[in-house]
């Protein structure tokens, strides 16, 4: 059951990620770190420790990029006077 669910997480989440990431759109990175849970539980259910791995690298990379689209400040512009 565990692993039917996280199947389902994983379609759902990682298609809406990969389009809306695609499409140059910071809710992309918010799709794709939710999505990693239901690695995690596939993964481990089913004793995948290269996909276990994979999500740590996977799991970074998200949060990464939600720091650089929602927290990092952007730089100021120069507008001439």
């Amino acid at each position: 059951m565990w692993d039917t669910i996280a199947q389902i997480g994983i379609f759902i989440f990682g298609i809406a990620a990969i389009i809306l990431v695609g499409r140059k759109n910071k809710w992309g990175f918010v799709f794709g770190l939710a999505s990693q849970p239901f690695w995690w539980i596939t993964a481990i259910v089913n004793h995948q420790w290269g996909v276990v791995m994979l999500n740590i690298a996977y799991t970074l990379s998200w949060g990464y990029g939600l720091y650089q689209w929602f927290w990092k400040e952007k730089p100021k512009s120069k507008t001439p006077l």
